[in-house]
């Protein structure tokens, strides 16, 4: 007897959209499941990996990074990865993919249709996170003036591409009239997206995110329960919710054209650039978070990510997306080094580190 195939969900989003953070709050609602977690990271070093190993039991976590997973040398970690699924196939019943912030799905796609992994994983569906405040805001606009606003439109807009469900994140802020922008936006750029859910305080369901089953059979939107955009305790209805409702938009085999001939996409572009700084001194943290604010606006940087110990004692996990810097309280972990890793458009680590050390008394390099 034939053992049923293992559903695979992708979830891709740019730079900073709130992928990790997202999948950490689903972890911890999945107590009825069993899954297996792929993280991939564009930089030397993992950052999203230790912020999402201290999740709940249930959870078998793998780490590849430094590329675009299923591209170039990072094809060869993907499948030694999967195989390495294939032999406790029995141990999970979900294996959940996050990709780089500058990768797009489709080469992970290809590699599931490989005949090595097609007759036991299948393609449930992908999700793209988007940034709801960075979307209204004009960031990813390919008129952008600059190179790096280009650069991360063409991504973002191929991300959304082949995605099945468009996650609107970070929304929380936000009035209904901004959503219907936002949703509307999301429709010009990608018609072929299926589904499109509201994510308040980085939550969202796992019947919207688990199980789906776009890609394991023929049927037709029809036959999915409806799905609202505002889910479960965290529904803040809209006043109409007839156009922003989450429901399908049409074939669910859209995305299947031309899937081929998009595995060269990702011929990355060598403007998008990454770096890791450390340090062996205390920090002080809000004069650490205001340095690197001064830092995104100077210079192309449109990510920093990494993990500070503070003058009191607590480590904390440091989240810049390009001007807007947080520092947040991170479990402890002994002899774990000041490091940050920065993501940027044509960057100069030589330029960063002089900024550092000219606003810190702490030395990073």
């Amino acid at each position: 007897m034939t053992s049923p195939k293992t559903p695979v969900t992708l979830v891709s989003g740019f730079l900073g959209s709130g992928k990790t953070t997202l999948l950490g709050n689903l972890l911890s609602q999945t107590h009825d499941r069993t899954l297996a977690l792929i993280v991939n990271e564009f930089g030397e070093v993992s950052i999203d990996g230790p912020l999402l190993e201290t999740r709940e039991d249930g959870v078998e976590l793998h780490d590849v990074h430094g590329g675009l997973l299923a591209y170039g040398g990072e094809g060869d970690a993907f499948r030694r990865t999967l195989r390495a699924l294939l032999e406790r196939r029995h141990t999970f019943d979900h294996v959940l993919i996050e990709t780089s912030g500058l990768a797009v799905p489709t080469a992970v796609m290809v590699t599931l249709q490989e005949p090595e992994f097609a007759a036991d994983f299948v393609l449930d569906a992908t999700l793209v996170v988007v940034d709801t405040p960075l979307l209204l805001a004009g960031a990813f606009g390919a008129d952008a003036g600059d190179e790096a606003a280009r650069s991360a439109a063409r991504v973002f807009d191929a991300q959304l591409e082949y995605a099945d469900v468009a996650v609107l994140n970070k929304i929380d802020g936000l009035n209904d009239a901004d959503l219907l922008q936002a949703e509307a936006d999301v429709r010009h750029r990608a018609p072929r997206v299926r589904f499109l859910e509201l994510a308040y305080e980085a939550r969202l369901d796992t019947q919207l995110t688990l199980g789906l089953n776009l890609h394991g059979s023929r049927r037709s939107a029809a036959h999915h329960a409806p799905v609202s955009g505002t889910p479960g305790d965290l529904a803040q209805p809209l006043h109409d919710h007839s156009t922003l409702d989450g429901h399908s938009h049409g074939d669910l085999d859209a995305h299947v054209h031309s899937l081929s001939t998009h595995q060269h996409f990702h011929e990355h572009d060598p403007g998008w650039q990454s770096f890791r700084l450390t340090s062996d001194d205390v920090q002080n943290v809000p004069e650490l978070v205001r340095t690197v604010q001064n830092v995104a606006r100077v210079f192309p940087v449109l990510r920093v990510k990494g993990f500070v110990q503070g003058e009191d004692g607590t480590r904390h996990a440091v989240q810049a997306v390009r001007s807007r810097v947080e520092a947040q309280p991170a479990p402890a972990k002994a002899d774990a080094p000041n490091e940050l890793v920065f993501i940027g458009y044509h960057v100069s680590r030589k330029k960063v580190i002089e900024a550092l050390q000219k606003a810190l008394p702490q030395r990073w390099a």
